[in-house]
């Protein structure tokens, strides 16, 4: 069961996001090298692979999640991972900007800041 659910996490991830799902692992090595396998087993074992909604609608909720609470290095990460599931830069704006109004406009300017950067890095 476990082995179950660290492949199926594992191998979502890694459709989803392969390059972070191996920083992942590389930056956890060190400190904590178990840390990867929880996230691979239960953020994306369980629970992203849950029939409820599809990859591309848990992304767009994980990005404004992480909008709303200024985590950016992770925020960074979705933004590609929901790039990589279909969502346009400009949907991926959007969801930021509706993000102002329940997080406050620093939280949205950051975030803004954020995208624009990974944008730029993906062109």
């Amino acid at each position: 069961m476990e082995k179950d659910r660290y492949e199926r996490g594992r191998s979502l991830l890694m459709d989803i996001n392969a390059n972070n799902a191996e920083k992942l692992v590389e930056s956890l090595k060190d400190v904590a090298p178990d840390m990867h396998r929880y996230v691979f087993e239960f953020a994306y074992g369980d629970i992203y692979s849950r029939p409820g909604l599809d990859v591309k609608t848990r992304e767009l909720a994980t990005v404004a999640a992480l909008t709303a609470m200024g985590h950016l290095p992770q925020l960074k990460s979705h933004i590609d991972a929901a790039l990589n599931t279909g969502w346009t830069k400009e949907e991926i704006v959007e969801v930021i900007m509706q993000m102002a109004v329940y997080a406050g406009f620093p939280a949205a300017l950051n975030a803004l800041s954020a995208a624009d950067e990974v944008f730029k890095r993906r062109q």
